[in-house]
């Protein structure tokens, strides 16, 4: 009885992936991030993309950073070891860096190398409600660690020609994940990202998302919104950055829906 009240406690691990760049990942991360610790949830970043804009979009400062995820991936240090805090209190973020593109290739070598993640956050999972990884775009072995880790994935898709494409592939993967490493993986949600109700084809992607993954689907939509592409200059997730914009408000309207579906369940 020990062991399922423990599970309990522990964190729910989400993975925001999708192997398309471009598609609003790291936005997703940072935003939804910011908006359940201002909801008063405590959680964990943790930043799995060598590109670390994710990093630097959250206030660190990616030249001063000392300790970062690829010195767990490393083994040369535990998860606690590089956590640091945010700007925002009950965000903490586990830091990357450019050193990071080393790991894909050190990986293929080590044992277990789809674990090493999942066997790093196990340290930490009882001491946060959510952690949220942010995956490179791409299928490789730090995306596979992001999936083998997670209980569930979120996936970004932006309402634009060829959103579809790569969301096959990305379906098998999972099925793959699921299949080889991590039967219980769920899919989280899909996140409708850059969607300008004034075009056509904005409407006709959502339609087929829609048709493809069902109930998955968010029913918030994250707008085509000047302001989220500049809040991650400034360092800042965008509700610090412009608390009325579209873009901070559709991501709060997000956590809140991410939360009621929460307790339902």
């Amino acid at each position: 009885m020990f062991h399922v009240e423990h599970f309990q406690d522990m964190g729910k691990i989400i993975a925001i992936a999708n192997q398309k760049g471009g598609v609003g990942k790291t936005t997703t991360t940072i935003n939804l991030s910011a908006s359940l610790a201002l909801a008063g949830r405590k959680i964990l970043v943790v930043d799995i993309d060598p590109q670390s804009n994710t990093t630097s979009g959250l206030g660190l400062d990616r030249e001063g950073i000392d300790l970062s995820i690829y010195d767990v991936f490393a083994s040369r240090a535990g998860i606690k070891d590089i956590v640091q805090g945010t700007i925002i209190d009950n965000l903490y973020l586990a830091p990357s860096t450019i050193d990071l593109i080393a790991a894909e290739v050190e990986l293929v070598n080590v044992e277990n190398r789809e674990y090493v993640l999942k066997n790093a956050l196990q340290e930490v999972a009882s001491e946060y409600e959510y952690i949220i990884v942010d995956c490179p775009p791409s299928l490789g072995l730090l995306t596979l660690n992001g999936l083998v880790a997670a209980d569930s994935v979120l996936i970004p898709v932006q309402c634009e020609y060829y959103a579809l494409e790569g969301l096959g592939l990305l379906s098998r993967t999972i099925q793959l994940v699921q299949a080889s490493f991590n039967p219980d993986l769920e899919i989280e949600g899909v996140l409708l990202t850059m969607f300008d109700r004034r075009t056509s084809i904005s409407h006709q992607v959502a339609e087929e998302v829609k048709r493809f993954f069902g109930e998955k689907v968010y029913s918030t939509v994250i707008p085509r919104n000047v302001t989220l592409s500049e809040a991650p200059s400034f360092g800042k997730p965008v509700m610090l950055y412009d608390a009325r914009s579209k873009g901070a408000q559709s991501y709060l309207q997000l956590a809140k829906e991410m939360l009621n579906e929460a307790s339902i369940r």
